[in-house]
């Protein structure tokens, strides 16, 4: 039987975004919410009780959450989506205030008195979040301040990442093929970018600049006010170092960020020698932006969804048995909605419904290699969701960072799998360039919107930065992060890359980078222990959630993340691909 390549969301709440059973889902919210908040306020001895209460509510929320955004993304033209969403936010906003009460009173506890609770059985599996919490609040104003700042945040900080995805979601993009124009939403177009004909791509990325040119003036005022309200955050707390939130968030160290950045910049050569290569197969003096996922070769194979779902499914299990099963699960339950529509939001997403235990995966699929790389990447994300779903909820609020661990190594599964596969040259060489666009995007692309939000934020402190500037910045971020070896630069992408306006994460960016290393890293070692390593390889996702991502390391794979050793192990994979690429061509 074909599989389905459309969701089912009815599963959680029928009747989409006008579904009667998720207002009362919503109305429940709201009185568990204020009980919530009644509890924490007459704060007693019951902190058993307290604890299971908000993991209780913070599943509920996170569920709602994930159900609007799969509304929001599948149809942008949903209106009634958009109100849920606010809704939503409201509430995550209240229970965030009840939350500054909450960590203010375990703050007031005295240290004797805490260590001790947290040996007690009812909190040592909790131990190391419970004991953030009370640690990160010492750090913030008052209760009074941090409840003003959360409940002004509705309109004053969450908005704006709203307002950019109603922007985003107006923008058509004009396509003109055989003599015929069709209008595509973004996601649609820049699809296209990975098209063989040069022509297509430079006509659909003119297309899109243009369309970032119209909006540059409100998507500038967007970025520079949401900067602008978490920079008065940080003023008002003390904070000096915009990367103090992320790397907290991130349970990362900033000598771990340094010197993972140190050995990338170290390793950049192969790279860059890659793309020059790369554009003088394909004929150019150098590579432009649009040019960086265009395939070698005319006849680059193309992929239904249902060859897809085999050839990774096949690929996973390689790997291990678990995760194969897993994935063939998701494919034949509908979790996966992925049909090449307008109308749909841009970009890949996998959202968990923490209650439910399942996952919904986003995306436009169009059968290229890069969208079967997308969808592994996102079953990836939905594989740690699985091995983490039966852990302490507390336990399973993992970051970004470790997040993105999970996704790229499932990508460099398939792509490991399929290089090995193939039966001529130029199949390899294909391949084989698919994997490094990879790298080239990990170490290049997110060092370059890296670069450029250090930079902006720097700049944001003295004032409103113009859209020239934001295009100076960018332009200057990606010339250094790619070492100058493309003829043609992006400095629109600021505008147009959802990252920037991501509000429940800043610095949405090194993380990525983080996560592919590490898991090339873990790769490394499965490869050389085989299908036994997938037992250690969960065992080490259960623990995403409750230590630092240092700790993590040293648990598991016994190495210092804040040493260089690890990460120059790591990036010889890649390196190794490069080279490979470079002698074979």
């Amino acid at each position: 039987m074909a599989l389905q390549n459309t969701w089912d969301l009815d599963v959680f709440f029928e009747g989409g975004s006008h579904a009667s059973g998720f207002q009362s889902y919503l109305s429940e919210i709201k009185n568990l919410i204020a009980s919530f908040r009644e509890k924490v306020t007459t704060f007693d001895k019951e902190l058993k009780d307290i604890v299971e209460f908000m993991e209780k509510l913070d599943v509920k929320i996170r569920q709602a959450h994930s159900f609007v955004s799969c509304l929001q993304a599948q149809d942008t033209t949903d209106l009634k989506a958009n109100t849920l969403k606010f809704e939503v936010t409201q509430l995550s906003a209240e229970f965030n205030k009840a939350l500054v009460i909450m960590d203010s009173k375990l703050a007031e506890i005295p240290e004797t008195d805490w260590n001790t609770i947290l040996k007690e059985k009812e909190f040592s599996e909790v131990a190391y979040v419970l004991d953030e919490r009370r640690m990160r609040v010492k750090e913030k104003l008052g209760v009074e301040q941090e409840t003003l700042i959360q409940g002004l945040s509705v309109d004053g900080y969450h908005a704006w990442g709203s307002l950019y995805n109603s922007i985003m979601n107006q923008i058509q993009i004009p396509y003109e093929e055989n003599g015929r124009t069709q209008i595509l939403s973004v996601g649609q177009a820049e699809n296209l970018t990975s098209k063989p004909d040069r022509d297509i791509r430079q006509s659909v990325s003119k297309n899109l600049d243009h369309a970032w040119e119209q909006h540059a003036d409100l998507l500038s005022s967007t970025l520079n006010h949401l900067a602008g309200f978490r920079l008065n955050v940080y003023k008002a707390r003390g904070w000096n170092n915009v990367l103090k939130e992320p790397l907290n968030i991130n349970r990362m160290k900033q000598e771990t960020l340094d010197v993972m950045w140190k050995v990338i910049i170290d390793h950049k050569q192969p790279f860059a020698d890659y793309l020059k290569r790369k554009a003088s197969l394909l004929g150019l003096e150098r590579l432009s932006w649009y040019d960086l996922k265009a395939p070698l070769g005319e006849n680059t194979k193309e992929y239904s969804f249902d060859e897809a779902a085999h050839f990774i499914v096949n690929q996973f299990g390689t790997f291990g048995e678990k995760l194969s099963v897993f994935t063939e699960k998701a494919f034949k339950h509908r979790w996966i909605e992925a049909e090449n529509r307008s109308g749909k939001r841009s970009g890949g997403f996998c959202s968990n419904f923490s209650e439910s235990g399942q996952s919904r995966i986003f995306m436009t699929f169009s059968g290229s290699a890069d969208n079967v790389s997308t969808l592994a990447h996102e079953l990836g994300h939905a594989f740690h969701h699985e091995a983490i779903r039966n852990v302490r909820p507390l336990n399973r609020a993992y970051a970004m960072n470790v997040a993105e661990t999970a996704s790229t190594f499932a990508e460099m599964i398939v792509a490991d799998a399929a290089l090995k596969q193939a039966t001529s040259e130029q199949d390899k060489l294909v391949l084989l360039d698919d994997k490094i666009q990879r790298s080239v995007a990990f170490f290049m692309n997110i060092h370059a919107r890296f670069l450029f939000e250090t930079q902006f934020y720097e700049e944001r402190k003295n004032g409103v930065v113009p859209v020239n500037r934001l295009n100076e910045l960018m332009e200057g971020a990606q010339k250094e992060a790619y070492c100058g070896a493309l003829g043609e630069y992006h400095p629109y992408f600021w505008a147009s890359k959802l990252h920037f306006y991501i509000t429940s994460v800043p610095f949405y960016n090194f993380p990525y980078t983080f996560g592919y290393l590490f898991s090339l890293g873990i790769y490394a070692m499965a490869l050389k222990e085989g299908q036994g390593f997938e037992e250690k390889y969960i065992a080490l996702l259960k623990d995403t959630a409750s230590m630092s991502v240092e700790d993590l390391a040293m648990k598991h794979l016994s190495v210092d993340l804040t040493k260089p050793d690890f990460w120059e192990d790591a990036i010889q994979l890649a390196v190794q691909d490069a080279k490979q690429f470079l002698a074979i061509t």
